[in-house]
């Protein structure tokens, strides 16, 4: 049997801050070959990413997980109690950056998926997608093995995506879906001028000020049926300006919008663009607009997947686990468009932060979930 916790540990002495590899795709590779994973390398862009497949390619019933080995920079180490990188057990707990997000999913699911194929060889395939970029722009991580997946004919029915999805106890939620994401750069362009004679100026800061004020105000919607309101926030707003007796000629903010199926991004930037005119028809101030939009929202609607991950959880821990959709956005964005995708994994609320870490009894628990739901699903 494949010991999910030593994987996790193993996997948390890598390195792997975005975009190094830090030797966890190595590591995966080896031992996935070993189960007897035909393993594929799919770099990208200066990033690693790896797939691989258990069983036919191209097979009716393909069970899928993704996940992600990179993890955020670890910040003061002499903050930190345990080396961030040393997969340190104390007690209960496995410390370390990327312990909670998301090197312990990777490792439960890898587990699961090897000790399943090696005891129950199922009729069809399984297939486990792990990338290097999803901390960061996540522009050649999980993207670039779907491109790749595309041109190669490689396939998977459904797809878990092992993140961090439980609250407070392990499997109280699973997440269903994710809000969408987009950032607003908005810069407002006036007419320098001394501060003792404002009527000769063209002041950004106050037009600025106006819309943003506007903006925060004004609710985007009410939520809809799988998804609470949709929410901006200010993010910065700067004007660059030394002197305190000088109007400057351009002021600058940034929203960033987290927003349900109501919306898509052009729509947003759309909504923005109006709400500037209007200030500038007021004030006199033009504004431009820059944009990016990181995600759109999704919801795999409940049917089938859900009740195959609720079940399985629901029978391990004695929780039914909440569906949801909210939090920030994932992978799961991307693999929306390849096929249904549900993500469920460990408790969250110590990830990214000093002295990561993650219950050792909870690893061992969430590889037995995952193998519940494989035995389900090929069942």
């Amino acid at each position: 049997m494949t010991d999910p916790v030593q994987l996790t540990a193993d996997l948390v002495r890598c390195p792997s801050v975005t975009p190094n590899e830090g030797g966890a795709l190595v590591l995966m590779e080896r031992v996935l070959s070993e189960a007897g994973f035909t393993c594929t390398r799919v770099d990208r862009g200066g990033i690693s990413n790896l797939y691989a497949r258990w069983g036919r390619k191209g097979a009716n019933r393909t069970f899928g997980f993704n996940g992600h080995v990179d993890v955020v920079p670890m910040g003061d180490p002499g903050a930190w109690s345990q080396d961030p990188f040393g997969g340190v057990i104390e007690g209960d707990w496995l410390y370390g950056r990327g312990a909670t997000d998301m090197k312990s999913g990777v490792a439960a699911f890898a587990a699961a998926a090897m000790d399943f194929v090696q005891a129950t060889p199922p009729d069809g395939a399984v297939v486990l997608t792990l990338t290097g970029d999803e901390e960061a722009n996540a522009d050649h991580g999980t993207t670039a093995i779907l491109d790749w997946m595309r041109d190669a004919g490689e396939m998977m029915s459904v797809c878990l995506v092992g993140e961090p999805t439980s609250v407070e106890e392990m499997g109280d939620m699973m997440k269903i879906g994710r809000r969408g994401s987009v950032t607003i750069g908005i810069t407002a362009h006036g007419v320098q001028g001394h501060a003792a004679y404002p009527h000769r100026a063209k002041n950004p800061v106050t037009a600025l000020a106006r819309l943003i004020a506007r903006l925060d105000a004004t609710p985007l919607d009410q939520g809809t049926d799988h998804f609470d309101p949709s929410t901006l926030a200010v993010v910065t707003f700067d004007t660059g300006n030394p002197a305190s007796n000088v109007i400057p000629a351009e002021a600058r903010a940034t929203v960033n919008i987290r927003f349900n199926d109501g919306w898509d991004g052009p729509r947003l930037v759309d909504h923005l663009t109006r709400a500037a005119a209007q200030v500038e028809g007021e004030t006199g101030v033009a504004f431009t607009l820059t944009h990016k939009v990181n995600g759109d929202s999704f919801v795999t609607p409940p049917g089938d997947l859900t009740a195959l991950v609720g079940g399985a959880v629901q029978a391990v821990t004695g929780r039914e686990p909440s569906p949801s959709t909210s939090g920030g956005t994932s992978d799961a964005r991307f693999v929306k468009d390849h096929c249904p995708v549900v993500e469920f994994g460990l408790v969250g609320h110590r990830m990214h932060g000093v002295d990561e870490r993650v219950r050792v009894s909870d690893i061992v628990t969430l590889k037995t979930i995952y193998t519940r739901i494989l035995t389900d699903y090929f069942a």
